[in-house]
């Protein structure tokens, strides 16, 4: 039997799928491979009639499932493509609805196997995307009424804004640590007065550079939070936030673990790498100490006593250090083990306070600031834009079939700017309207 053929069992192309969609060594991990697993294997129950189903028969037990041999030896069989049409995914799609599910909930698992169906299409065991026709979605709930471009993406003015904000504070609390001056005799020694507001002053600094160089990051390099960030629930190596050691500031990268799940070097355009390097100067980590720390105070406080108590200090003495500065520069100046590095959700209550303090308007139904997904898909608009698909794929990770339904929106916009070049040129009133 040939593996393309109508006749073959729709279970036996699921492993082949879900390898194809799965991360990591012969695809056998990640997130989305174990949902679209789970709910192929809920499709197939209901396909084979293992399931009640109140939507599509009554009593909802009497349910039988899609097998349509009309010959008696037919129920016995296993579920094959051939059995699959529009009708069907519509009547799956009635079955998820009344089965208690939130609507949003309905849609996403309907999605995947959505996705296992467009698959068998472009294998050939199906003639169409039966999944996606109009007849097998429209028992679907509404969406949010989220297009793709209707998904929040920064513009030029809201980068402008947002990072013209950060370099005003930025450049103040710098300007206010230069003026403070320190007697010599009096350097190194942590109960000085001066050595403290100096101290506090260069964390202040050090906050609103951090502040800069996220908004920077967030704003040109289109990388994703995860890639960057500490990513919660997420063990993976390079998963824990980007280290100082994997940035070339003189080369304009950053070495940072794909979604794809293998390292790959990330541009770092001109406009982030001052802000990074001045950042860097400002605290001068150790090479792999994250980027971007964590200021959680309770966190840096456990680090620093046990770092400082494995150094052999006393508890006067860790008290001592720990009074007169902040912890994060004790840390930094002992060179202790790497702090923990920020995650996205303290990445938000950033952006959460610098728009509101900003005052930068967001026409967002999810988020009334500006997200760091936001951030990416700003970028890829960019590209698109500038450079097309191809070049915005590259840029961003992405394959370009992705890439082009996410901006979908800048392509229908240019063809309706050629469409209505095009009837200017030939029908009289679409010239007399266009003003030719």
């Amino acid at each position: 039997m040939s593996r393309r053929e109508a006749s073959t069992p729709i279970e036996r192309t699921f492993r082949t799928f879900l390898t194809d969609k799965g991360k990591g060594e012969g695809g056998s991990d990640g997130a989305y491979r174990r949902d679209a697993e789970r709910e192929l294997n809920r499709f197939l129950r209901w396909c084979r009639g293992n399931t009640p189903d109140p939507a599509n028969a009554s009593p909802p037990e009497s349910w039988k499932g899609v097998v349509r041999d009309a010959n008696p030896g037919g129920e016995g069989r296993d579920v094959r493509f051939a059995d699959l049409d529009s009708t069907v995914f519509g009547d799956y799609a009635r079955y998820l609805v009344v089965s208690g599910f939130a609507n949003a909930t309905v849609l996403t698992y309907y999605a995947y196997v959505a996705s296992w169906c467009g698959w068998a299409d472009a294998q050939g065991y199906v003639p169409r995307h039966y999944a996606r026709e109009s007849d097998a979605e429209d028992p679907l709930p509404e969406s949010t009424g989220r297009r793709p471009g209707d998904q929040q993406a920064w513009s030029p003015e809201q980068r402008d804004r947002l990072t013209r904000y950060v370099d005003e504070r930025a450049s103040a609390t710098l300007d206010a640590f230069g003026e403070i001056e320190v007697p010599a005799d009096e350097r190194g020694d942590p109960e000085s007065e001066a050595v403290r507001e100096k101290a506090d002053a260069r964390f202040t600094a050090y906050k609103r550079c951090r502040e800069r160089a996220l908004a920077y990051v967030l704003c040109y390099t289109g990388l994703r939070a995860a890639e960057f960030l500490d990513a919660p629930d997420d063990d993976r190596p390079g998963r824990n936030g980007i280290r100082w050691a994997d940035v070339s500031l003189s080369d304009n990268n950053v070495t940072v673990y794909r979604k794809k799940q293998q390292w790959d070097e990330a541009s770092l355009p001109d406009p982030v790498v001052g802000p990074l390097r001045r950042y860097r100067r400002l605290l001068d980590a150790p090479e792999d100490w994250p980027v971007f720390t964590t200021l959680h105070r309770p966190s840096l406080a456990r680090h620093v006593t046990t770092g400082l108590r494995e150094r052999g200090l006393s508890a006067t003495e860790i008290d001592r250090q720990r009074e007169g500065k902040p912890d994060l520069l004790v840390a930094s100046e002992f060179g202790l083990d790497a702090p923990p590095a920020l995650k996205p959700n303290g990445a938000r209550r950033v952006l959460q306070r610098l728009c509101e303090a900003a005052e930068i308007a967001v026409d967002d139904d999810r988020h009334e600031y500006l997200a760091p997904h936001g951030g990416r898909r700003g970028m890829g608009e960019v590209m698109v834009r500038e450079f097309g698909y191809a070049a915005a794929a590259r840029y961003l990770d992405n394959s370009e079939e992705q890439v082009r339904q996410a901006y979908q929106h800048i392509e229908a916009a240019e063809r309706a700017d050629m469409a209505t070049e095009a009837l200017s040129n030939t029908d009289v009133r679409v010239r007399d309207d266009t003003g030719d």
